[in-house]
């Protein structure tokens, strides 16, 4: 594995429709592949709207098969082309009325590597999450890709540090944090939280967010999405907060090591007087 992994993320507006939706994140692939990534994660949702900004029974039609169902299919065969790992933001019908926000990964080879299902689940206005999904069951994996073990979390998962230590202790490299965040509610936490996470687990974080205002409410998605390193600073500059923008950067995997033996965090943990966080 090479000590330099080219990481990407991208950030898009809602196109209107699922199958142009679907072709903007195709030709993202091959742009990011044309740049020299090698691993590459999309948007919370990436091929519809934000629909959870209102309850709405239709939209349960966006759901599929994860990994059964066409798109996934359709960027493994992608991924196996370009030879770049792929973190695919669904929403996932394990059965009819079983449903989940769901990242699935895709090797460099196009294999399914497997899934993690969103843990929290937000029930505020603005975002009826729990209208549209069961909390997660697949507690922390960590996928051991073509190019290093990346962790997933989604979105209001970023609110609670648990998860990202579990990624941590697990040996994640990269933990993608796929998002719809809007101005306004949580604009403050943005870029604290994910770098505090990268600061506190020792490891790179990219976050990625949507960007625009969709016809189903009025949030107003500001997209500002980055990589950032263990250290706590930007990998580059952070992506503009209207636009659609490929982020591509290079990720320095010696730094991981160098941040450990300096923080012992690891070392330091004392799991034993910690009974109390798991209390209901």
């Amino acid at each position: 594995m090479s000590p330099v992994i080219r990481a990407a993320i991208f950030q898009t507006a809602w196109t209107g429709d699922k199958e142009s939706m679907i072709k903007v994140h195709e030709q993202a692939v091959r742009d990011a592949a044309a740049q020299g990534a090698q691993v590459l994660c999309f948007q919370e949702l990436f091929y519809g709207p934000y629909f959870c900004q209102v309850q709405d029974p239709e939209f349960y039609a966006y759901a599929e098969a994860v990994p059964d169902g066409p798109i996934v299919r359709r960027f493994q065969d992608l991924a196996r082309e370009h030879g770049i790992v792929l973190v695919l933001p669904m929403y996932e019908e394990e059965q009819p009325g079983v449903l989940y926000n769901t990242a699935a990964v895709i090797d460099a080879d196009g294999s399914y590597l497997g899934k993690y299902r969103k843990t929290h689940i937000p029930q505020v206005k603005g975002f009826w999450e729990k209208f549209y999904f069961r909390p997660g069951n697949s507690g922390w994996p960590v996928f051991d890709t073509a190019v290093g073990k990346i962790g997933v979390y989604i979105c209001y998962d970023r609110h609670f540090p648990e998860g990202w230590r579990a990624l941590g202790l697990e040996g994640a490299q990269i933990v993608f944090n796929p998002s719809a965040t809007s101005r306004g509610l949580s604009r403050y936490l943005w870029q604290l939280e994910q770098p505090a996470a990268a600061v506190a687990n020792e490891y790179f974080v990219g976050a990625i967010n949507r960007v625009g205002v969709e016809e189903y409410g009025d949030n107003d998605f500001y997209g500002t999405s980055y990589f950032v390193d263990p250290e706590g600073r930007f990998v580059g500059e952070v992506a503009d907060d209207k636009a659609p923008e490929l982020v591509v950067r290079d990720l320095d995997i010696a730094k991981l090591r160098e941040v450990r033996d300096r923080w012992q965090f690891y070392r330091d943990r004392a799991p034993q007087a910690y009974e109390p966080l798991t209390r209901p």
